[in-house]
């Protein structure tokens, strides 16, 4: 039941948002233990850059899972400041925006980005 209403509000978001080179799409995917960011152009259909909390500059971090998704979320803003982006838009991925979810958002911003 759950994961009917997911796939629906995630369906409902890509409806609406898509990245460009100039302002790609910062794509979030999260399980139990740990998240994804990743940076992706939607017109050519590829990943520009990704980061996660299973990379070992993320090993180190310490604190629950909503520190590290605020760590994943600065760490994307790293490699999209190194590739020279600024604007992106935020594709929560049919998740609500709480959280881990947050949590990123909030880094990449700390980070720099801007959406």
């Amino acid at each position: 039941m759950e994961k009917n209403r997911l796939l629906r509000r995630r369906h409902a978001v890509r409806k609406r948002i898509s990245g460009t080179p100039e302002k790609p799409r910062l794509a979030i995917r999260r399980s139990d233990k740990h998240i994804y960011a990743l940076l992706v152009d939607d017109s050519k259909s590829r990943i520009l850059t990704s980061a996660s909390s299973l990379v070992k500059a993320m090993a180190q971090t310490k604190g629950n899972k909503t520190l590290r998704a605020k760590e994943v979320g600065k760490l994307v803003a790293e490699k999209a400041k190194a590739l020279g982006l600024e604007r992106i838009v935020f594709d929560r991925g049919g998740y609500r925006y709480h959280g881990r979810v947050k949590a990123v958002a909030e880094g990449a911003r700390e980070g720099g980005l801007k959406f």
